[in-house]
């Protein structure tokens, strides 16, 4: 068995990484691909390596140099005009070498597991292709096959069907060849194909007429759960990075991306706090049918988007700001929280201005001592990184299961010179929740201090009595003033990509306010017609958290079999978990991802929690999916 390696391309997608080298000279967490890759081909007995080399060849045959003498015998042969042909010509230029011997076929522009290559010469047929499910991600040559694994199309960029594209497969473009095939087959039509058609094409376009011939030559093998990936562009590399980080550096590598999870194939995402049972099938298939409009029109402005998010929401337009996501308004109302001065109550209630700040001209400057807020935490960390640190007043429950409530507030608050109070209800990551009444009651409290309180309520509608939980209505806002209410969209909705939040209050002017610092586009069409359309599907919404609720109490069971996780109560679509003896949670992210690609949150470094112990945060999600993690963490425990 020999291996031949295509390594002429000039990658000019790479940009300043391969200025002054080829593809596979560029490093991956510091190894560079060419490197990784004759590592793991030096554990197979092979008679030769053949490189093909072009752009930049010199220099990759001056790094190589002797450098694996005595454990791999490498040759290089050269395509000289590869800025003119395709891999075609470079494979064209070692057909006389492709029939001596059965041949390994590789491109150098791959990083993948070690188990490959193994996998594709320990099976038993001749001639194989390793492939990959389609993923969103992909690019190139894909096929079909039949259920006895026959190679039964190659499919052209051309002839993608999306529609088709659960039938495809991603070649990996590694492929095993038998002598016979290609003294016989391969290299006559490759010789045919190159005199007919010229040299700026892709050898799979030769597979390509052999499958069509019937001869079932060619088999494909799937890799399943087995990570590879293909390196074109910067993102491919920043992605590969990540998928073969090692060990000290895979969390930061992953936590980093701050979502975008869907570039990497099969990994369930449990930092990802979204409802698993909505947008229902209904309210998707009308979403794509209004697609092409969608993407192809201005949204509307401001004043059509208020009046959206009246209707979806149930509150006065007056009363209501739709943002670009929570994150936004959440940037928003902190600096206007840290400004001096307000336009009414906008800043932090104009009871509490004088009359010479009331009278400032916007834009209104920050002082370098803005206003004290009231922190919880632990919390989500948003609110108080966009505020200065120096005037946060924070709570800390001083229980190991982090409950608190209205009154236990109210208690520590009353002597503290707070203008603004911060709620997250239920709270991220504990999961604590306040009722609906007691909340009200807290909010009676700040309004008689002169103290705004805000309650970012994006995880209600997962908790027990949600139809009845929320604070988003016209009487409730009147009643209280001086309370403004926040609520993303993107978790109970399970719609994260289409960035929509909401900020409500009575507070007429500090709503304005928000309007006038957000863009006036600063929805895009899919959200806008996602408020349009929702209150047709309210009541899929509703079923959707009734069964949610279910799901959780199945989970949150299941969870409590793991003899080295302690199991916190919650009202939210995730539960806080503390790791037990003999793990750390920092182990067991690493262990789910490397070995079932389960992403889930180490958060024992959370501002809050004790430093003393370890946690995990660990999402709801479908039956199917937590019983995959599930699964895991008990396998976890039979290792052990």
């Amino acid at each position: 068995m020999q291996a031949i390696i295509l390594a002429a391309g000039m990658g000019r997608r790479l940009g300043e990484y391969t200025r002054d080298n080829t593809k596979c000279m560029v490093p991956v967490n510091g190894v560079r691909l060419i490197d990784r890759l004759l590592r793991q081909l030096e554990q197979e007995r092979l008679e030769r390596v053949i490189i093909v080399v072009g752009y930049k060849g010199r220099e990759l045959r001056e790094y190589i140099g002797h450098r694996y003498d005595g454990r791999l015998k490498i040759e290089f042969a050269e395509n000289p005009i590869y800025d003119k042909t395709n891999n075609i010509y470079s494979l064209s230029i070692v057909k006389d070498r492709l029939q001596e011997d059965d041949t390994l076929l590789l491109e150098s522009d791959l990083i993948f597991s070690d188990r490959l290559i193994p996998m594709i010469l320990q099976h038993p047929y001749p001639n194989l292709a390793l492939v990959a499910k389609y993923e969103s991600w992909m690019d190139g040559t894909m096929v079909q096959i039949d259920d006895e694994q026959n190679i039964v199309n190659f499919i052209s960029k051309a002839a993608f069907n999306y529609a088709d594209a659960g039938s495809y497969y991603k070649t990996v473009n590694i492929y095993k060849f038998s002598k016979d095939f290609l003294g016989e087959k391969y290299v006559p039509f490759l010789d045919a194909y190159t005199k007919a058609v010229g040299l700026n094409e892709y050898y799979e376009n030769v597979l390509r007429i052999l499958s069509l011939l019937s001869s079932h030559d060619l088999k494909a093998l799937p890799i399943g759960q087995e990570k590879w990936y293909e390196i074109d562009d910067k993102q491919d590399l920043d992605i590969a990075e990540a998928l073969f980080a090692d060990e000290q550096d895979v969390i930061r590598k992953y936590y980093g991306r701050y979502g975008g999870f869907w570039r990497f194939p099969q990994m369930l995402d449990y930092c990802y706090l979204v409802n698993p049972y909505f947008p229902s099938r209904r309210m998707k298939d009308e979403l794509r049918a209004n697609f092409d409009t969608l993407l192809t029109e201005y949204p509307s402005g401001m004043k059509v988007n208020t009046l959206l998010a009246s209707k979806c929401f149930g509150v006065s337009e007056p009363y209501i700001v739709p943002g670009n996501g929570a994150a936004e308004l959440i940037k928003v109302l902190m600096d206007i929280s840290g400004s001096r001065g307000s336009e009414g109550a906008g800043a932090w209630g104009s009871e509490n201005s004088s009359i010479a700040e009331s009278n400032l001209t916007p834009p209104y400057p920050r002082t370098p001592t803005p206003p004290k807020i009231g922190f919880i935490r632990p919390t989500f960390e948003e609110y108080p990184n966009r505020y200065d640190r120096e005037s946060q007043v924070t709570f800390v429950p001083q229980n190991e299961d982090y409950r608190y409530t209205a009154d236990d507030l109210m208690d520590f608050f009353s002597d503290k010179d707070i203008r603004q109070l911060m709620l997250i209800n239920p709270d991220n990551p504990s999961g604590n929740f306040i009722p609906k009444a007691d909340v009200l009651r807290l909010a009676g409290w700040c309004g008689q201090r002169g103290i705004r309180l805000i309650v970012d309520e994006s995880f209600v509608d997962f908790s027990r009595d949600y139809a009845t939980n929320s604070l988003l209505s016209d009487a409730t806002l009147e009643q209280y003033p001086h309370m403004a209410v926040m609520k993303s969209i993107s978790k109970s909705y399970g719609v994260p990509g289409l960035r929509l939040g909401i900020l409500a209050s009575a507070d007429k002017e500090l709503i304005a306010r928000i309007k006038k610092e957000v863009s006036i586009w600063n929805l895009n069409s899919f959200a806008e017609f996602f408020m349009q359309i929702y209150n047709k599907h309210e009541k899929d919404y509703q079923r959707a958290c009734a069964k949610f609720v279910a799901e959780r109490d199945d989970f949150e069971k299941q969870l409590r079999s793991i003899p080295f996780l302690r199991v916190m109560p919650s009202e939210a679509n995730y539960f806080l978990c503390e790791v037990r003896k003999p793990y750390t949670a920092s182990e067991i992210v690493i262990h789910t991802l490397k070995h079932h690609n389960i992403l889930t949150r180490d958060c024992s470094r959370k501002p809050g929690l004790d430093p003393g112990r370890q946690y995990m945060r660990i999402a709801v999600r479908s039956h199917e999916d937590n019983a995959r993690l599930v699964e895991a963490l008990r396998e976890l425990k039979t290792e052990n």
